[in-house]
């Protein structure tokens, strides 16, 4: 098995005086820079994904303060940046032929947001064939509404981490990985 952390879209835009504010995201980027610092001293493959403007999305527009990557999980020079414009990480980006070029067979996911980028990249990821662990403490999300019914962030976290976790990841906390 050959691993890669996949960290997706730990971006400014989520955080305090952000556009598009999460529910905890400083807690979930310190989780991601835990396992960032990990991958780094096991000389692990390292993807770093950022979105940015398109697909109608008003936010993450390039040359803005949003759409730069956390400085928690700011990337080194040697380690890869894959810019998308869709909540797929896959889709539009060379993100596939990279991880074939590196002959990647697992991915070890954190990000943001759980309930878009981290659930629609996981998908495509099983769908090409990758074994994916996503790690739930690192990822962040907001609070949702559906027919003017409020879903609190917690509970939009929760059922998109069981979701994934009945047939596409295996889902697990920061220490419960690196303790692994």
């Amino acid at each position: 098995m050959k691993k890669a952390l996949l960290l997706i879209d730990i971006q400014k835009e989520y955080f305090e005086n952000g556009a598009l504010v999460l529910v905890n995201p400083i807690p979930a980027s310190e989780n991601a820079k835990k396992l960032l610092e990990h991958f780094r001293k096991e000389n692990d493959t390292i993807v770093h994904v950022q979105h940015i403007s398109g697909a109608g999305i008003p936010f993450f527009v390039s040359g803005t303060q949003g759409v730069e990557i956390h400085e928690n999980v700011k990337p080194l020079q040697n380690e890869k940046v894959i810019t998308k414009q869709f909540p797929n990480s896959f889709r539009g980006t060379d993100l596939l032929e990279y991880l074939q070029s590196k002959k990647i067979t697992h991915l070890v996911i954190a990000g943001m947001m759980t309930h878009m980028c981290i659930d629609a990249g996981t998908r495509a990821a099983v769908d090409f064939g990758f074994e994916c662990t996503v790690i739930g403490d690192a990822c962040a999300t907001m609070d949702l509404q559906i027919s003017g019914q409020k879903v609190k962030s917690v509970d939009v976290h929760s059922a998109f981490l069981a979701a994934l976790e009945f047939f596409y990841a295996k889902i697990q906390t920061t220490d419960q990985y690196l303790l692994s």
